[in-house]
């Protein structure tokens, strides 16, 4: 039910942590897979993994933020792939601090990556999707969406709101686009080791120990953790899923 032999993915924000994460595990599922970043050199070694093992993936450079730079990396790999079946919105930044402290810059920066980015890659991918009658779009979200976070150390108003934001989107787009055999679905992942936390959040002690002690799980997610829920809602096992958020967050948001 997870196979995904003869669909192409797109992974945005795939150059490390959950997204390259991701990437691998579409690749094991049969999927041809083009992974996309900011910076193309940070994709090298993730592409040549997944293709020293007989699967097929390409590095596209895409600034999600901006719209000639998505639009020609869409159009880079339908040049490679002729078309697009699943597309993981990934991109994203954590930008901790309040009103009070944040930037009008920092403000922006954070929803033109996280919100504009998603909106900007279902732009143009979408059109595809719909002229094959089928497709499957992932976007990740948050716990942060529905949870605020009182400690110090958590407060991040602007991640907060763009997360909310993107699950705004996609019901929106799961409303509209299920009748033309798209699904639109969201993952909201709690805290999560990655490349973006261990040099943040996990470098705070008392923080960890406060979440661990408030979480079911006991504990953060793992690497790997969030492929299951990722394959589950980009193949066919979800073909009646949509428009949801999927929380995977070791049951933190029942506390």
């Amino acid at each position: 039910m997870f196979e995904l032999s003869g669909k192409v993915a797109v992974v945005t924000g795939a150059s490390s942590g959950l997204g390259a994460d991701a990437a691998r595990a579409y690749a094991e599922q049969g999927a041809k897979v083009a992974l996309l970043a900011r910076r193309e050199e940070k994709l090298h070694d993730v592409v040549a993994e997944i293709n020293k093992t007989r699967k097929h993936a390409i590095a596209v450079q895409c600034d999600v933020s901006d719209e000639n730079s998505v639009k020609a990396a869409v159009e880079k790999v339908l040049a490679q792939y002729h078309t697009i079946d699943i597309l993981l919105n990934n991109a994203g930044i954590a930008i901790p601090g309040s009103v009070e402290s944040l930037t009008a810059e920092q403000w922006d920066l954070a929803m033109n990556t996280n919100v504009k980015g998603a909106f900007l890659m279902s732009k143009y991918i979408v059109p595809i999707m719909k002229e094959q009658k089928y497709g499957k779009i992932v976007n990740i979200a948050s716990v942060n969406a529905v949870l605020g976070d009182k400690a110090p150390a958590m407060v991040r108003h602007v991640y907060n709101t763009s997360k909310s934001a993107v699950v705004g989107l996609t019901i929106g787009m799961a409303a509209s686009l299920a009748q033309f055999g798209i699904t639109v679905n969201a993952l909201g992942p709690a805290l999560f080791e990655s490349e973006m936390t261990e040099n943040t959040l996990f470098k705070h002690e008392q923080f960890l120990n406060m979440y661990n002690s408030i979480c079911p799980a006991s504990r953060p997610g793992k690497r790997g953790e969030l492929n299951g829920p990722i394959l589950f809602l980009s193949s066919d096992a979800s073909s009646y899923v949509n428009g949801q958020l999927l929380l995977v967050d070791g049951g933190i948001s029942i506390v």
